[in-house]
């Protein structure tokens, strides 16, 4: 029961070792049960890296995550653009603000077919994209091929995002930057003060 929490997060790393396919047996634990009433019930829900993977296998964001187009595992810090500044997650942030984020996967390519795609534009959904320090999305931007340059999407009603790089690498100066606090305060934010 994971109704009397204010965010459930689920962190990257591996699961079930990925053996099938990242987050593919994860998606059957059964805590999973419980993050999908608490999802539905309109609780916040963030899936990190292999949390993301885990959220799409479970259906409760659409797409896919597969291997990365150059077939190599990528740790490397990168540049994300905030999307959608009015989302529970960015709400810290401003829009087309860029953010330099740590990345650590082999399966980040996010994929979804063209539909899907601009189902995700047209509501708002992309939350994150690669880019460049100035805020350019080009393909030498994208460090997994993923669709769109597509770093982060959440679900159509807002409360539950998927996002491959790790803000939590990245909230304090110690550890070589501090973006990743942006999200994290803004969650604690939409906590303190939920939308109408």
């Amino acid at each position: 029961d994971l109704s009397s929490y204010d965010c459930v997060v689920l962190p990257g790393g591996f699961s079930y070792g990925d053996y099938l396919r990242a987050g593919a047996i994860a998606r059957f634990s059964p805590v999973m049960t419980a993050v999908e009433k608490f999802a539905n019930a309109g609780g916040i829900v963030i899936g990190i890296c292999n949390g993301f993977q885990v959220l799409c296998e479970a259906g409760l964001l659409p797409g896919v995550l597969t291997r990365n187009d150059h077939l190599q595992f990528r740790c490397e810090w990168v540049d994300i653009r905030i999307e959608t500044a009015h989302g529970l997650f960015t709400s810290s942030g401003a829009q087309k603000q860029v953010l330099n984020i740590p990345i650590s996967h082999g399966e980040g390519n996010y994929y979804a077919d063209e539909a899907t795609l601009n189902e995700l534009e047209a509501g708002g959904q992309v939350a994150f994209r690669y880019c460049t320090p100035d805020g350019d999305v080009t393909e030498t931007a994208n460090p997994n091929g993923a669709a769109r340059n597509i770093a982060g999407i959440t679900n159509a009603r807002g409360n539950v995002l998927g996002m491959m790089p790790h803000p939590e690498r990245c909230c304090e100066d110690l550890v070589g930057g501090t973006d990743g606090r942006l999200i994290f305060e803004s969650i604690i934010a939409s906590t303190l003060s939920p939308p109408n």
